[in-house]
């Protein structure tokens, strides 16, 4: 399956969903900020993210309990490489010094960072 790029509603739900594991839609409502969306709205986004091949569903009765079909590491693995290849011409270096640079890293944080490319990078 070809993963697809999930709005941010979406991605929000599929946070809950990959939290809880699997629920009811009144269940991800539960689990969301405030102010909650009405009820309708995160079943219509739970119907989209279905047909989009993320969820699947269980019927008990009427009712519909959602679980994923795609996990949050493969989600992750996707976005990941989009940003990369969207925004730092699929290079890691280009990303990293962004971070460093837009100061989300701090100098430790890059250092351990590098520490654990090292250690990855032995066999």
């Amino acid at each position: 399956m070809e993963i697809k790029e999930l709005t941010k509603a979406e991605e929000q739900i599929m946070q809950v969903l990959w939290d809880l594991e699997k629920g009811f839609v009144k269940d991800v409502v539960d689990q969301l900020p405030e102010p909650k969306p009405a009820y309708n709205t995160v079943s219509t986004i739970i119907r989209i993210l279905e047909t989009k091949g993320f969820i699947d569903h269980e019927a008990f009765g009427k009712s519909h309990r959602y679980f994923p079909l795609v996990s949050i590491e493969e989600y992750r693995s996707f976005a990941t490489e989009k940003l990369l290849n969207g925004y730092f011409d699929n290079s890691v270096e280009n990303m990293f010094s962004f971070f460093v640079k837009e100061k989300k890293l701090d100098l430790k944080e890059a250092d351990e960072i590098l520490k654990l490319i090292e250690k990855l990078k032995k066999p």
